[in-house]
């Protein structure tokens, strides 16, 4: 089985058990899973899910979230980690969604890309889930599951990202990644894995 057949048994198998994967972080517009992302960062997205409803009851949009101090955005999410970081950032890049883009969540990779703690990663999240846009947000669980599977020799995450668009069909993307974390959640964990019982490890040519 070459990587292509590889690829296109896979997308087959998580099809098949992950038909319409949800996003698994809640919020309620753009600002607010730009706000979900970005505390997601080396943080669980349970751990976020109980966090938000905290911070969104006092500030839900950028001209409230100013209105908090860093130090008062510090202490709602630091359950997610990084508590000082990820303050900042979510002051400073509230402040300039106001000053350059009218307060709206901007719909371009290089204009969120430009915003305080936005990454990559993050930017690609919200173009698939916010405006609908292809893209293939690659976490550290998509790298090693890559990997695992045969499909990306990448050393790191952009690496990985070009191997992985170039194998599966751009309309599947914003599916596939989601479809990929579940099931490497559910099936093909880092720790304790048994290939024998995950679907597609069992696969031949892959383990």
């Amino acid at each position: 089985m070459n990587k292509k057949e590889r690829a296109k048994k896979i997308l087959e198998i998580l099809n098949t058990l992950y038909p319409e994967p949800a996003i698994p972080l809640n919020y309620q517009d753009n600002y607010t899973l730009l706000i979900a992302v970005m505390l997601s960062a080396q943080c669980t997205d349970a751990r976020v899910n109980l966090t938000t409803p905290h911070l969104f009851q006092r500030a839900s949009t950028p001209q409230e979230m100013i209105k908090l101090t860093p130090n008062e955005i510090e202490e709602i999410i630091r359950p997610c980690g990084l508590g000082p970081t990820k303050a900042k950032s979510i002051w400073n890049m509230s402040k300039l969604l106001l000053e350059r883009f009218n307060g709206n969540v901007p719909h371009t990779f290089e204009e969120l890309e430009s915003l305080p703690g936005v990454g990559h990663k993050t930017a690609s999240v919200v173009m698939a889930h916010a405006f609908h846009t292809p893209a293939f947000p690659i976490d550290t669980h998509i790298h090693r599951l890559a990997k695992r599977w045969g499909l990306s020799s990448g050393k790191n995450v952009q690496q990985t990202e070009r191997d992985l668009k170039k194998l599966f069909p751009k309309r599947n993307w914003n599916r596939l990644h989601l479809q990929i974390i579940y099931f490497g959640r559910e099936y093909c964990p880092a720790r304790n894995h048994q290939p024998s019982q995950c679907p597609i490890c069992n696969l031949n040519g892959i383990l």
